[in-house]
């Protein structure tokens, strides 16, 4: 039983009641009657708590950075009108508005509720339960208990880097709707003939459409479709660095989202593989319209995990994965110790079956602070600046060496370049 500020009100009444008008012990046990008399209707005349039903939708799904109002249907079933308070819990990260509500709902009667949540960062969040508080019709005393009512909101990634998707895949369009290059190269395919004019390569003459026509033909190629891409996500210890106000996690999700659907525009197919010690979250073998949805599910969840990644393991299971020539994205950090212990023995291995593609992001902080010259402590910071540098440096020019391409960028800048890479690799018929 829960008492209101009413009860508290009468109950102060009793008492002036008893002082002023009736001071005894007959005056108390009157009081007191009354009281408990009061208390006692109110709770018989009380709508049943059982008697209503909630309901919501099992999952919502909104972007992070985003609002969404999420429905709690409640219907009475019972013979009594409901009157009190609900309350719909939500984990703070879902930073719900308006969970409050007051309840006087009668017999035979549905209505529905809104609470509006702003997720922050992308994941799930499992709501709590519902507090019904139910008074009675004098609103003395009442009734309080919880109910689960399951529910989760997915919020999935925020995606910033979409406005740069319709104008690459423009330019995707442009690279496969013109003859590119007349090189018989790796990833081509034969598009058709045309009239050879100065410059072009001599390699790329066919003899055998010439002996049939008035004029020198030479061949011309399309950047090949029907391609694998398969992006490795790194979700060890190294991706949970802070850059900004997210990860380096947070920046690569950005631009394999942004990769995914140039990829699917140019009617490639994608995997996707989060790994650290296991696999945290995978895609495989998607396409078309379908990808961007899958991907942004996939990745909505996928959160840093504070262990060394297993790079054996990672290379064992993209392996299984990647049978045929592909386009290898891998997402990690470039210090030393990754590069040295992690990435050089595992990278031959992978880029002797397929084309590996390195992409790390970068820390503006660092690059601003080996600028910085003006005191002693600017000094200093500038000098370990610089190591890290150097040290970035050296790590992409020792890959470049094994004929692995290395994409570095900050975080704002890390999807468009990736981007830029890919249709690279369209263009001159390197996938």
């Amino acid at each position: 039983m829960v008492l209101t500020g009413r009860s508290a009100a009468a109950a102060v009444l009793a008492a002036l009641f008893v002082t002023l008008v009736l001071p005894s012990w007959a005056g108390v046990a009157l009081a007191t009657g009354v009281l408990l008399a009061l208390f006692a209707a109110d709770l018989i005349a009380l709508g049943s708590p059982g008697a209503l039903e909630l309901s919501r939708e099992p999952i919502t799904t909104v972007r992070s950075g985003r609002s969404i109002e999420v429905e709690l249907s409640v219907l009475n079933s019972g013979v009594r009108r409901a009157r009190g308070t609900l309350w719909d819990d939500w984990p703070p990260s879902a930073r719900a508005r308006h969970r409050r509500h007051a309840l006087n709902l009668p017999s035979n009667t549905r209505i529905r509720f809104r609470t509006q949540l702003n997720p922050e960062f992308h994941g799930d969040r499992v709501a709590g339960p519902v507090t019904l508080r139910l008074l009675g019709p004098l609103g003395l005393a009442g009734r309080q208990v919880r109910r689960q009512v399951p529910a989760r909101l997915r919020a999935l990634p925020p995606f910033r880097s979409e406005r740069l998707l319709a104008s690459k895949v423009r330019q995707l369009q442009q690279l496969e709707g013109r003859n590119l290059t007349v090189m018989r190269g790796q990833g081509t395919e034969f598009d058709s003939f045309r009239e050879y004019v100065a410059g072009d390569d001599v390699r790329a003459i066919d003899w055998r459409a010439t002996a049939r026509a008035d004029d020198v033909l030479v061949r011309t190629w399309r950047p090949e479709r029907n391609r694998h891409v398969v992006m490795l996500l790194d979700t060890g210890r190294v991706s949970a660095g802070r850059i900004g106000d997210g990860t380096r996690l947070d920046a690569t999700i950005e631009a394999a989202l942004l990769l995914g659907g140039l990829a699917a525009a140019g009617g490639d197919s994608v995997d996707l593989l989060g790994y650290d010690r296991r696999v945290r979250t995978e895609v495989r073998g998607v396409g078309g319209k379908r990808l961007q949805i899958k991907l942004m599910h996939a990745l909505a969840g996928l959160t840093p995990d504070l262990v060394d990644t297993d790079y054996q393991g990672l290379l064992r299971t993209t392996l299984q994965r990647a049978r045929r020539r592909s386009l290898v994205v891998w997402f990690t950090h470039l210090d030393a110790a990754t590069v040295q212990e992690g990435l050089l023995p595992v990278l031959p291995v992978l880029a002797d079956r397929h084309r590996v593609l390195v992409v790390s992001v970068t820390d503006p902080e660092v690059a601003a602070a080996a600028t910085r010259r003006s005191t002693l402590d600017d000094l200093y910071a500038a000098a370990s600046a610089e190591n890290v540098l150097a040290e970035h440096a050296l790590a992409r020019e020792t890959l470049r060496r094994k004929g692995v391409r290395v994409i570095a960028a900050a975080p704002d800048q890390l999807p468009e370049a990736l981007a830029d890479a890919y249709l690279e690799l369209k263009q001159t018929g390197a996938l």
